[in-house]
């Protein structure tokens, strides 16, 4: 971390004498101890999400999870992380951003550890829960160390940047890098997460200085009725299938689930600081961006998830061809991503996101007619980078519209909203997909466990299953862009928006 510091003020040593406010200790360049323990926060929690999906079928070979069981890896982080987001990140305004951050990415690590030693599925999805708790504290309370570390201005401006940078390179090296660790094994996926972590929790120790907390009002009935309430719904949806939809466990969580649910509807009306604000829903232009961003995220979540245990699965692809063969969805999102940005402030923001939506359902569409007989260049590329560009066209002009016409007071909490729905879309979309392809796989004459243990009848069965979820998928699609056609937006006001977000 940069010397160059504004330096302290402090108040004189006689008590009569007035107080004289300290001015936070902030850098004025950006490279240094700081910015790569925060970016590097970012870039192992986003790489954390890619690798999971390339580790599913090794992973669930390896453990002889059942078709839940594999599906609970992937939902127990995002339900943990996108439920809890909201109040992880008022934590580190309450009881100090420093404190919080470095707890945050220690439950992270140990939870990494539990996860790497993992013997069995239970053990495994409670240690992925854990992981989500401790990225939705260290994730959000990250960006706001952004904020007071660096002096505001270029300082400031290279951090964020450089802190937004991480997403997209997490996502392109846990491809690469998850892949090639699955290969060996797919604990060292979770166990690589140990050694950065404890760097990262020191570089914090050294580099970082503590906020003052403020006298907030935590709803944290509010997060753990939502968290909660949505783990029984997935909790149903996700085991129906295998247990019976009469199952009084299945029946029992889905009731627990929605009752659960209006209670935490009547909470937010009621809390004096609610994590989910009603004045929301006040704009119908805002309500239907919701909808549209919840949606786009099933569509991202479920293809990932699904694609890859089909090239794997099906196809005979190693996790590291998985993780190459995604590539090209990076390029195509990144093309369709700096498209969208230009053309966002000169058209109408719904006719980017109907556009991304209709390629995305085109080309899930078509995903969903392969077989074992498929091959790369002629069948998978084309529609990795279509439904790429489609996903890149959507959703960059909806979190701008999330925004558009709010006062810059406001931008970061309705901004923080928009990114929970997005998270939480994926696990509530992957337990209604994930229970269509197990449906359709029993249903054909498959069976859920090992693939080495399966005849061919049954393999095809399991593939049918794959590629039935994603005519899910393009459903999701579908409903995001008909909710766009209800975002009426002007491209003046998503320009505004634009910078009063750089601005916030």
């Amino acid at each position: 971390m940069s010397d160059s510091r504004v330096p302290e003020t402090e108040s004189a040593s006689d008590d009569s004498a007035p107080k004289v406010p300290v001015t936070p200790v902030v850098a004025t360049r950006v490279m240094g101890l700081a910015i790569i323990v925060l970016s590097g926060l970012q870039m192992m929690v986003v790489l954390d999400g890619t690798v999971a999906n390339l580790a599913l079928a090794p992973l669930q070979s390896d453990l002889g999870l059942s078709d839940s069981g594999r599906n609970w890896v992937l939902t127990s982080y995002a339900l943990a992380f996108g439920g809890l987001m909201l109040l992880g990140g008022r934590l580190g305004d309450a009881f100090g951003r420093k404190k919080m951050f470095i707890g945050g990415v220690a439950l992270f690590t140990v939870a990494s550890l539990l996860c790497g030693l993992a013997v069995g599925e239970f053990m495994l999805v409670v240690a992925r829960f854990l992981q989500g708790v401790g990225a939705a504290v260290a994730s959000p309370t990250a960006l706001a160390l952004v904020a007071t570390t660096f002096a505001a201005g270029p300082a400031r401006n290279q951090a964020i940047a450089i802190f937004a940078a991480m997403t997209g390179i997490g996502s392109i090296a846990g491809l690469i890098i998850g892949g090639a660790l699955t290969e060996v094994s797919w604990r060292l996926i979770f166990l690589i997460n140990v050694p950065i972590g404890a760097v990262i929790v020191m570089g914090a120790v050294i580099a970082l200085e503590e906020t003052v907390g403020e006298r907030l009002v935590l709803d944290v009935r509010g997060a753990v009725l939502a968290t909660v309430a949505a783990t029984g719904v997935v909790f149903a949806l996700t085991e129906g299938p295998e247990l019976g939809w009469t199952s009084p466990f299945v029946l029992g969580s889905l009731v627990a689930g929605l009752v659960l649910f209006g209670i935490f509807l009547y909470v937010e009306r009621t809390a004096d600081n609610p994590l989910l604000p009603f004045s929301l829903f006040a704009d119908k232009n805002r309500v239907a961006t919701l909808v549209a961003i919840f949606f786009a995220g099933a569509v991202m979540f479920t293809v990932a998830a699904f694609v890859a245990l089909f090239v794997q699965d099906i196809l005979g692809y190693s996790p590291l061809e998985a993780g190459l063969a995604f590539i090209p969805f990076a390029f195509g999102l990144g093309a369709a991503a700096a498209v969208a940005s230009r053309l966002a402030v000169r058209v109408q923001p719904r006719w980017l996101v109907v556009t991304g939506a209709l390629i995305m359902v085109v080309g899930l569409l078509y995903g969903s007619t392969l077989d074992d007989s498929a091959t790369y260049l002629a069948d998978l590329f084309p529609s990795v980078i279509g439904i790429g560009f489609g996903v890149g066209l959507a959703v960059v002009p909806l979190p701008l519209c999330a925004i558009a016409g709010v006062p810059e007071t406001e931008i970061g909490p309705i901004a923080a909203i928009a990114q929970v729905a997005q998270t939480l879309g994926g696990p509530l979309a992957l337990a209604v997909i994930g229970a269509m392809a197990t449906s359709r796989t029993l249903s054909l004459g498959g069976i859920s466990g090992k693939v080495a243990d399966m005849n061919p009848v049954q393999l095809a069965a399991l593939g049918d299953g794959y590629t039935f979820a994603l005519l899910g998928s393009a459903g999701c699609a579908l409903i995001a862009g008909l909710a766009a056609l209800f975002i009426r937006f002007t491209p003046q006001q998503v320009a505004q928006a634009q910078a009063a977000g750089k601005s916030a």
